[in-house]
């Protein structure tokens, strides 16, 4: 039975607690292949629901007291391992990432994660606004487009701050993150191109036109003018408009 606890404020934890919800990341884990590797397992709240799926689990938890009591409830399958999930290692063997993420180290976690090789898709519980501005609802981000040639990023749900004890001041929201089979990108120019996007959206100049000619070296208005006629960029978009095969395209002019 999962035993219910404040939580540690410095931790960032906030322990889903809405059935509803675990059994909307279940589900979407259930859809996934190969070992799962769960990041905050805390009390186990989504941890013994994974188990259930049958596969090799590894629950990766900061807090000492929570990993010490979940490892003595978990089954022989189910490794608990006492950690800092910015200091572990994730396998580099395909596997499937889960976790309901500390608010405050969102973005940390985001990046540890999209820098690391091995997992094939990764279902997440992020601050809500967080989890929209990842999946490009209402325009990307520059770490959205930074990453979208090798990651497809998408909004599932909403999940009201009441299914978190402590109750968070905001509502959070699940994203997935799925590796692409083919890149859009060439994987050796990964550094090049997040540079790119770089310039480009923190390039001046009126309006996209001007922001790409200074950020293609060589190239001019009419040939960015052209491009947008072609990828049918409207005239006053802006970068955060830019879908993910017009950046990987983008980079190629």
């Amino acid at each position: 039975m999962h035993t219910r606890h404040p939580g540690r404020h410095e931790l960032g934890q906030n322990f889903l607690i809405d059935h509803t919800i675990i059994n909307a990341l279940v589900g979407a884990v259930a859809d996934t292949a190969g070992p799962i590797v769960e990041i905050g397992a805390g009390d186990g709240a989504l941890t013994f629901p994974l188990e259930r799926l049958g596969r090799r689990l590894t629950g990766i938890e900061i807090d000492e007291r929570c990993a010490e009591r979940l490892a003595r409830r978990v089954r022989p399958t189910t490794e608990i391992v006492q950690a800092d999930f910015l200091d572990f290692r994730l396998p580099t063997t395909p596997h499937a990432l889960v976790g309901n993420l500390p608010f405050h180290q969102t973005t940390a976690m985001l990046r540890r994660i999209l820098r690391s090789p091995g997992w094939t898709e990764a279902v997440l519980l992020v601050q809500w606004e967080v989890a929209r501005r990842r999946a490009g609802v209402g325009g990307a981000t520059m770490m959205t487009a930074q990453w979208w040639p090798w990651f497809d990023f998408h909004l599932a749900t909403r999940v009201p701050a009441a299914a978190f004890h402590p109750r968070p001041g905001v509502d959070g929201g699940v994203m997935t993150m799925t590796r692409r089979r083919s890149a859009l990108v060439q994987h050796e120019h990964r550094e090049d191109y997040q540079a790119f996007v770089h310039r480009v959206f923190t390039g001046r100049g009126r309006g996209l036109v001007e922001v790409l000619t200074t950020a293609i070296p060589g190239s001019s208005q009419r040939r960015v003018r052209q491009w947008m006629r072609r990828n049918r960029v409207a005239a006053n978009a802006l970068p955060k408009h830019l879908a993910a095969e017009q950046w990987a395209d983008l980079y190629r002019l």
